[in-house]
């Protein structure tokens, strides 16, 4: 039966480039929604950028543009990303649109005359310079449990501790390092503690939706228990109820009928979802109100991340339900992506470049399928090694999967002119590709992508032994005089190989969408792309066989995982022009920052780096990569005091995680040479002190 789906992933936000966080999440969307269409079933599959909120108004400040101007930007960027990984949404929207602020003003109304939205005063730091309240992330000081310095108003990073920003010692403003002073101001509370919303999320959060699946997986419906409790006359809820508003100046929705107040960026963030699909609706002809008829018949999911599980579980449907609208069918969560057992971190700057990974020639769909292989239905992190990536793509893809038609279409097309013919029980050959197809298909939509790449393999493998058992080079030796019950066996032989491997196509065609519409249009000539109804359908003719896939060279992850250029020693003017003029507020950006060499030491494997140990002055030690082995030898610099980028985003490469640049001088033509000199303070200076 066919069904309507809804499915949306988590909105980014508008003030930084896509990272490999966002691309597995959208790789995971996409399969699963290529899957569902290839079933049949309707799918409206759209996104948007998240662009509201006080990081983008600050940021755009700082560059001196509008808000609108920096989320242009960065939407600029979004196709290359997209298009590169063959992700496919219907519509990409934003949250600064009409659609999304009627939309999100309509659902406070709504639930303001449901008696479920109050205002009371509450205190919190106010930057007297600045003039605006400050988010928990823009005040700093000392970590009132392991006094580490310049900790963020919410956690500490060195500690890990969780606490108010008034438990901060020595707060300070991060945008004008000027002391915040308590203030006091009316918000706006959407008050989830209400026995109605307690008792409605005790049912959802534990509810099934019409295909009987649960709204949750395990783990998510666990960690709600923590703030909903069981249920069980002894378990009380500790909801708490959300507070919805922020003062000017700010960048986002105006709350209706409170002049000088926005909602908070999460309350319209998720509205976004419904803002997308309402101008896609518009675009398409479609009854956007039939679509999402709480009464209806049309299915609703997220996929996101673990760390927005709180807004997603608890706020959105409770928001959704009590504003009459229709709510999830399910969330699908996911973890985080980890590069070689290092934990991936947005504010950071760690991980894979995808465009980087684009830019160097990398496969798209080697990281597809690599991401596939990886995920499964629970909530848990999933790892990029460089080495597993090589071994599983050249192996999978090239060694088993493409090696089934590189090796039986040769012998087609060579003797029997690219006709395919079966002896045999062929209708158990047919079941058995159907049944593994339709396995396949039901693991992908429960998202056990991990266990569907395993099934498609083992047959791959099966497909293999029995090709190989058969020795069709020996069966080929002398077939222009062989009989026409040895041509029939050969031809048997390459034709079932053959049909494994369009059934094996079909089952990857939702991971590996362009070249398996290569192998459907280009090898069995075939008009569309396939479905999964093509399993069982054999196939009688073949075109000349083309190269589908190279193999991962090894020097390709050398390549994502090294510097680029900017990454090596900054360079003082000497034999070389003077850079193009910058303003003060360029340079205002860099922090230069004085550091001591704690240790030094040799990469192995490297001719360039040394691996530097800094103390500047943050309670905590950073490691930084620096090419300047031509010039130092360790012993040269332990113990030195030098300057250091402080604020350059790290960046991972072979060997570890760079936080950070040395400064050194060298002469443009004298950089492989002895002729690289790090720079060093006077005596006197202390690491932590900032160089203006």
């Amino acid at each position: 039966m066919s069904r309507t789906i809804f499915v949306t992933t988590a909105l980014p936000y508008a003030n930084g480039s896509f990272h490999i966080g966002h691309i597995m999440e959208y790789i995971q969307a996409d399969i699963w929604v290529r899957a569902m269409r290839m079933a049949g079933h309707t799918v409206h599959f759209v996104g948007a950028d998240d662009v509201h909120g006080a990081p983008i108004m600050l940021k755009a400040e700082a560059e001196n543009i509008t808000p609108q101007e920096l989320v242009k930007r960065y939407a600029s960027e979004r196709p290359q990303y997209l298009n590169g990984f063959h992700i496919k949404f219907d519509h990409w929207h934003s949250t600064d649109t009409p659609e999304n602020v009627t939309l999100s003003q309509d659902i406070y109304r709504a639930l303001k005359a449901t008696d479920l939205i109050e205002t009371r005063e509450i205190e919190q730091f106010f930057d007297p310079v600045k003039g605006m309240f400050l988010p928990d992330r823009y005040i700093k000081g000392e970590c009132p449990r392991c006094h580490a310095k310049d900790q963020y108003g919410d956690s500490c990073e060195s500690c890990g501790a969780v606490y108010t920003p008034t438990e901060l010692i020595e707060p300070y403003s991060t945008l004008t390092n000027a002391r915040p002073i308590l203030k006091t101001s009316e918000h706006f509370f959407f008050r989830l503690s209400d026995p109605r919303c307690v008792e409605f999320l005790q049912q959802w959060t534990t509810g099934s939706n019409a295909q009987g699946r649960k709204h949750l997986q395990p783990e998510v419906l666990a960690k709600t228990r923590e703030w909903l409790g069981t249920g069980d006359a002894d378990s009380e809820a500790n909801l708490a109820d959300w507070d919805i508003s922020r003062d000017e100046p700010y960048f986002g929705i105006p709350i209706p009928d409170a002049p000088g107040k926005y909602f908070y960026v999460w309350l319209d963030a998720p509205v976004g979802y419904l803002a997308s699909l309402k101008a896609y609706c518009a675009l398409q002809g479609i009854d956007y109100d039939a679509l999402l008829d709480p009464n209806g018949n049309t299915e609703q999911y997220h996929f996101i991340g673990k760390d927005i599980v709180y807004f997603h579980a608890l706020f959105w449907p409770a928001m959704l339900k009590f504003s009459g609208r229709k709510t999830p069918d399910g969330l699908h969560v996911h973890g985080f992506i980890t590069v070689s057992g290092e934990k991936m971190s947005k504010s950071r700057g760690t991980g894979i470049s995808p465009l980087r990974y684009l830019e160097i020639g990398m496969n798209a769909e080697w990281m597809r399928y690599y991401i596939a292989a990886k995920l499964n239905s629970h909530v848990e992190d999933i790892d990029f090694n460089p080495d597993d990536f090589i071994a599983r793509v050249n192996s999978d893809l090239i060694g088993k999967y493409v090696n089934i038609a590189s090796r039986a279409a040769s012998f087609i097309s060579r003797h029997f002119d690219g006709k395919l013919a079966y002896t045999g029980d062929v209708q158990a050959l047919q079941n058995e590709c159907q049944q593994v197809a339709d396995n396949v298909r039901e693991e992908l939509e429960s998202r056990e992508y991990g266990k569907a790449v395993r099934r498609i393999m083992a047959l791959a493998d099966q497909i293999n032994q029995a090709f190989d058992a058969a020795q069709p080079w020996v069966m080929a030796k002398g077939i222009a005089t062989a009989s026409d019950e040895q041509k029939a066996a050969l031809q048997n032989v390459c034709s079932r190989a053959l049909a494994g491997f369009k059934a094996l196509s079909v089952m990857l065609t939702p991971v590996l969408p362009v070249l398996t519409e290569r192998v459907a249009k280009e090898l069995f000539g075939g008009p569309r792309s396939f479905l999964w109804a093509d399993a069982s359908v054999l196939p009688t003719h073949i075109d000349a066989f083309k190269h589908l896939m190279t193999r991962v060279e090894p020097k390709l992850l050398d390549d994502l995982f090294e510097p680029p250029a900017d990454a090596t020693p900054a360079i003082v003017p000497g034999g070389e022009p003077i850079a193009d003029t910058i303003d003060i507020k360029d340079f205002g950006k860099v922090d230069l920052r004085i550091a001591r060499i704690v240790q030094c030491e040799e990469v192995e494997g490297s001719t360039k780096l040394l691996k530097l140990t800094l103390d500047v002055g943050e309670g905590r030690h950073r490691q930084v990569f620096s090419g300047i082995k031509s010039s130092y030898a360790p012993a040269d610099l332990a113990g030195k005091l030098t300057v250091l980028v402080a604020n350059l985003a790290p960046r991972k490469m072979r060997f570890g995680v760079s936080e950070g640049m040395v400064l050194a001088a060298s002469h443009a033509d004298d950089k492989t040479d002895a002729g690289i000199y790090v720079l060093e303070p006077w005596p006197g200076a202390q690491p932590g002190m900032r160089i203006n």
